[in-house]
């Protein structure tokens, strides 16, 4: 009878460490399948991506004039981030003068995207620094920062310019993933030079952001996919989605900023501005462009907004 016991409770403990670790293979092939698809650099996002974007055909349009008004102004430049990553970025020198602006392109994106956005900063007397975020454009990386690695590139970046022009003045702007990275970045300490940011678009949290895609995208709940896409980013990237968090980098912000958002955004949503916007405990002010979709707000009415923008970077710069 004892030994019936015994074997009996050797089968049951089998059984459920069998059941164990096809459990956990399962969730390590699902986190990495989703990690791979939500920030391998080189996976193909661009389903995403067109789903995402609210762009008119005149905004396209003037993004490719942009573009040629840029070619000869633009410098190459390049530092090393902390994890010792070489990192692209375009330059564009406004003679004399020592305001400067980082302007950070979104997911999937890479500084040229965001040429429209430059021209109009250059044209208020600004030097720009537009960065390809780490594993974007010509920048190294193997995983998107989502702009929470970005925020310590956006520090070597200010003390790229500071090493330039000590006397610099400047402004961080940011559109999606790079409104999330100017976010957090101001979370960190930063020198005085830094005198105010404008964020547009950008989502409240990581986790918060992944949870709403992978229902919109793939019907799957949060637990366990997320769940176990959020353990292999730790392993594979070192950070974590809750980790990655814009409202709580805002609490610890001193920077004055100006949160931005399309009240007809689906793809980060429009009810992320005001936890963004609540929880900052720095100087604020919102603009809300109405029927405007994600990242289309500048093209939605773009007198309303870059008027907003300026007369704010007026205020501190």
């Amino acid at each position: 009878m004892k030994k019936k016991t015994k074997s009996s409770l050797k089968t049951t403990i089998f059984v459920f460490f069998s059941f164990l670790i096809v459990v956990i293979v399962a969730l390590g092939f699902v986190g990495n399948f989703f990690y791979d698809i939500a920030l391998n650099p080189k996976a193909d996002n661009s389903i995403i991506i067109s789903e995402a974007l609210d762009l008119t055909e005149n905004k396209k349009s003037n993004r490719v004039k942009a573009i040629n008004w840029m070619t000869d102004k633009e410098q190459d430049v390049y530092i090393t981030s902390g994890d010792n990553l070489r990192l692209h970025g375009y330059r564009l020198d406004n003679p004399e003068t020592n305001k400067w602006a980082i302007i950070l392109h979104g997911y999937g994106g890479n500084a040229l995207k965001m040429s429209i956005e430059a021209e109009h900063i250059y044209n208020l007397g600004y030097n720009v620094i537009m960065p390809d975020m780490r594993g974007c454009g010509e920048s190294e990386g193997n995983a998107i920062g989502m702009g929470w690695l970005d925020r310590m590139d956006v520090l070597k970046w200010i003390d790229y310019i500071i090493a330039n022009d000590e006397k610099a003045e400047i402004l961080l702007y940011g559109v999606s993933m790079g409104g999330a990275a100017v976010m957090m970045t101001t979370g960190e300490k930063l020198p005085q030079n830094v005198k105010c940011a404008v964020e547009d678009c950008g989502y409240s949290s990581v986790k918060e952001e992944f949870d709403i895609q992978i229902d919109e995208f793939f019907g799957l709940p949060s637990f366990p996919v997320i769940t176990s896409a959020d353990v292999v980013c730790f392993f594979r990237a070192g950070y974590t989605f809750e980790q990655a968090s814009s409202v709580e980098q805002v609490k610890k912000s001193k920077t004055p900023t100006l949160f931005i958002h399309g009240s007809a955004d689906e793809f980060v949503p429009f009810s992320m501005l005001d936890k963004v916007y609540n929880a900052a405990e720095c100087p604020k002010e919102k603009l809300v462009i109405e029927g405007a979709g994600h990242v289309g707000s500048s093209g939605t009415d773009p007198e309303l907004y870059w008027s907003t923008v300026e007369n704010f970077i007026n205020k501190y710069i």
